[in-house]
């Protein structure tokens, strides 16, 4: 099947770790170009409409994600989870899928449409502070969009499947962050307010959307004779999965927005602002770990499915490693430096410092525990990710909903890391018991220290120096900057260097070519 190997029963896990580290790399290339491009279209919204206006821009947005979430019924999860164990082509049964999973989740999000569009107006009254026919008409494009963004999300999936991951990226981490800047600001710049802002920010997925199916006809076998006509024991298998995930997907899809609307409905549209411009540079720190996952997904789906487990869970080592050094310098400078980060967006933002710290640090146990939700979903048991995903949703809503009236964006940040943590600590033992195996080591607990130390270190320095505003991280990235460097020179650096560059270019693990 194009886009991953085929089975290969009993291959150990030096040939997967290159694999991954491959298929890795290429992806967190593309968390990387759309990290730097989600910060860019957070700014132009934030600058462009200030705190009340990107209050509602954010919650429109909220309401696309979190309603798509719902009507996608984990079907894009359960793509990924068995396409990889199917055969593709005219002669393959992959296509036999594609009914399952698209059917039930575009009939349920044309309903949701119908539905939101027509309440439109109550429902803008209960989000926004000051609802006027603008307002209402941006909750009713809102709705009117969900069966766009479920459709493009689960040929997406569909793409990481079938085809090369490059693909994928260039729809996923190039058309879509890349236009949506781009539109929105044209819509700025020419002064035609919140509704022609947020159609830009939409174009973008039909765009993909279309891109979507014509990458996935051929691999498929669609329009060359293939079997369209799903078999009664395909819906109950895919289904039997997916609906444990759709919950799931929901939360996991909504974290975020249901902060942002909760400090919306709770403590006004300006709090809800400030919220969401740290969210954008939560969210922005996890792209790493999402790029990941969308790399290493239909791999464990693969090894699991073989009866691999070990292999999978030396995969899900490396890959954490990767996740730690990547993402933890990111989020120690967002909990030291989060004003100046926030200053960014404007002076009224700096008041979301103390959130920022606040979230930076639960993101630290996000990360440091890696993706065990990949782990638990592509083993087949959505239903344990589902229960670790409902105790951090009831987590996050309770505490919500007693701090962020008296403390707004400070008292919605403290809810959501709360509830992190508390997912993250349930999935991690729910993964190490279905698999069996380790999922820490002691590679991990020395990349984790040695980030802390170095990046926390350099920040604490910059702080002292020049205060927690620009010029104090000025300093600290001066001051890792100076210490990369230094630590490039030592033997033992440069020897892991080539090793990683050796896996990454497909040779054996000491970097050297492989023997045939």
């Amino acid at each position: 099947m194009a886009g991953s190997a085929p089975p290969r029963i009993g291959t150990d896990a030096a040939a997967e770790a290159r694999h991954s580290a491959r298929t890795g790399v290429a992806s967190l290339l593309g968390a990387a170009t759309n990290g730097l491009l989600g910060f860019v279209l957070a700014v132009v919204i934030t600058r462009g409409y200030g705190t009340a206006g990107s209050g509602v821009f954010f919650a429109a947005i909220g309401v696309v994600t979190v309603a798509a979430a719902v009507c996608t019924l984990g079907a894009e999860t359960g793509l990924i989870w068995t396409l990889p164990r199917r055969r593709a082509g005219a002669s393959g049964d992959a296509a036999r899928i594609l009914p399952v999973a698209l059917i039930p989740p575009l009939a349920a999000a044309l309903v949701v449409a119908a539905v939101g569009v027509v309440g439109a107006e109550p429902l803008a009254s209960r989000l926004l502070d000051a609802p006027d026919a603008d307002g209402a008409l941006v909750i009713a494009l809102s709705f009117a969009a969900v069966p766009l963004v479920v459709g493009m999300t689960l040929l997406l999936a569909v793409v990481r499947c079938v085809r090369p991951i490059r693909a994928y990226l260039a729809v996923q981490s190039v058309l879509l962050p890349l236009a949506r800047p781009v539109l929105v600001g044209v819509a700025v710049l020419a002064g035609w307010g919140l509704v022609a802002g947020l159609t830009g920010w939409l174009v973008p997925a039909a765009l993909a959307l279309l891109v979507c199916l014509t990458l996935v006809a051929g691999p498929l076998g669609v329009g060359r004779g293939v079997a369209l006509r799903p078999r009664p024991t395909d819906w109950r298998t895919f289904w039997r999965f997916a609906l444990p995930r759709a919950a799931s997907a929901v939360i996991d899809a909504g974290a975020v927005w249901v902060g942002v609307l909760l400090t919306s409905v709770l403590a006004g549209q300006a709090e809800a602002g400030v919220f969401g411009a740290v969210g954008r540079y939560i969210l922005a720190g996890q792209l790493a770990m999402q790029g990941l996952r969308v790399a290493v997904s239909p791999q464990l789906s693969r090894l699991l499915g073989h009866g691999q487990p070990a292999t999978a869970a030396a995969v899900h080592r490396q890959l954490t490693v990767w996740a730690v050094v990547l993402s933890w310098p990111v989020y120690l400078l967002l909990a030291i430096h989060g004003r100046a980060f926030l200053q960014i967006f404007g002076a009224d933002f700096s008041a979301g410092a103390t959130a920022m710290t606040v979230l930076a640090l639960a993101m630290l146990v996000n990360t440091g525990v890696g993706n065990v939700q990949s782990l638990l979903l592509m083993s087949g048991r959505s239903g344990l990710h589902l229960a670790a995903a409902s105790a951090g949703l009831l987590v996050t809503v309770s505490l919500g909903v007693l701090l962020i009236p008296g403390h707004g964006a400070t008292g919605a940040a403290a809810a959501w890391a709360a509830g992190i943590v508390t997912e993250n600590l349930i999935a991690f033992g729910c993964a190490r018991a279905v698999i069996g195996q380790p999922l820490v080591d002691a590679t991990m607990l020395r990349a984790a220290l040695a980030v802390v130390v170095a990046v926390g270190g350099a920040a604490t320095v910059g702080a002292l120096v020049g205060g927690r505003v620009l010029v104090g991280l000025a300093v600290t990235v001066g001051v890792l900057v100076a210490a990369g460097v230094g630590v490039s020179t030592v033997p033992r650096v440069r020897r892991g260097i080539r090793v990683t560059m050796g896996q990454i270019r497909g040779g054996t693990p000491d970097g050297a070519p492989p023997r045939p």
